[in-house]
């Protein structure tokens, strides 16, 4: 595959030979794909060159917006890149309390719930911290940068930090304020020709709990489709046709083991990056090139890219019972029906 092309309004599709594939392998992709989801609803595509190679739905309309949860992070990573190649703050290493002091007023017994609360440790929290889940955000005994922990409270506060920036995000009026919306639709979304919607949620708190601080988890609603110009985008280096959306260096950057991951924690956590899962450390997906990474939420949602094949997949949802299932499964076998794999 050397011909790169991006969609317009509508994706051009390409036959599986046409694009590099071993029709039969692929047919054997789908089998395992109905088979594995049984009665359960799936939605698949696969892009390769800025091509439709395949795209399979079963039990939910390709035009639904599905929640993409977590996937949600790896977009919030992408406006991180966006924020600081703006200026609105310096760099990722910046701290929260400069832009969002807000985040650090939570006393005890008003976070979300026993031993959550902001301490002195919490006022080192950098932009970085929060997109790489090693913030440890309200917990007292994770110092900045030393843990792996994924968590809610800590990319909502990254994202309000991001909003307000903006001009969209007030804690006095958190319930009504647009948070990233506007921001995700004029700097990522409309570029690329997608249609988001987005969904704002909280737990079901205690009464004291501060959410208008912490609170407001943002989750991008999307089609399959429109996930996959996502990953088309991410494949290209943050670059849609001529233009530069997100920073190349940071994407660069976001798609590869966080460095405090790497010095701080097992060797078997090496697979997250900036709001990513990273493979390049051969630890996230092991059968499947190092180049490649992931956004992934919950109800199976998931976003396969590989550049050195400049191949997407997607499944919203899928039928895997853990993200990890991919190096064995649907994903894997997309990737052995490639000729040139």
């Amino acid at each position: 595959m050397t011909h790169i092309t991006f969609p317009s309004t509508d994706w051009e599709s390409i036959s599986p030979v046409e694009a590099g594939f071993d029709s039969k392998a692929l047919k054997q992709a789908k089998i395992w794909l109905a088979n594995r989801a049984g009665q359960d609803p799936y939605r698949a595509v696969i892009i390769r060159g800025g091509r439709i190679v395949a795209e399979w739905n079963d039990g939910v309309s390709r035009d639904e917006h599905l929640k993409m949860y977590s996937a949600s992070k790896s977009i919030f990573s992408s406006m991180l890149g966006i924020v600081i190649a703006e200026g609105r703050i310096s760099s990722a290493d910046d701290k929260i309390i400069d832009y969002y002091p807000e985040a650090m007023d939570v006393p005890k017994g008003e976070g979300p719930k026993d031993g959550r609360f902001v301490t002195e440790k919490d006022y080192g929290i950098t932009f970085r911290h929060l997109i790489c889940n090693t913030s440890g955000y309200m917990k007292p005994g994770e110092k900045p940068g030393t843990v792996h922990h994924y968590q809610t409270f800590g990319m909502n506060i990254l994202v309000h930090a991001m909003a307000k920036l903006y001009g969209c995000f007030d804690i006095r009026e958190a319930a009504s304020s647009p948070d990233l919306e506007p921001l995700i639709d004029a700097k990522i979304a409309d570029p690329i020709g997608a249609k988001f919607s987005m969904f704002r949620e909280n737990f079901n708190l205690h009464d004291r709990a501060r959410i208008h601080i912490f609170g407001y988890a943002n989750w991008v609603g999307a089609t399959a489709l429109d996930m996959a110009r996502l990953g088309w985008l991410w494949c290209n280096q943050g670059r849609w046709e001529d233009k530069q959306i997100i920073p190349e260096q940071w994407m660069r950057e976001a798609v590869k083991t966080a460095p405090d991951i790497l010095a701080n924690c097992t060797e078997e956590q090496w697979q997250y990056g900036h709001g990513f899962w990273t493979n390049d450390q051969g630890r996230y997906l092991p059968s499947l090139p190092h180049d490649s990474y992931a956004a992934v939420g919950a109800e199976r949602k998931h976003i396969w890219v590989c550049p050195s094949m400049d191949l997407v997949v997607v499944q919203s949802p899928g039928p895997f019972q853990d993200h990890h299932d991919n190096d064995t499964g649907f994903v894997k076998l997309v990737y052995d029906a490639c000729s040139d794999s």
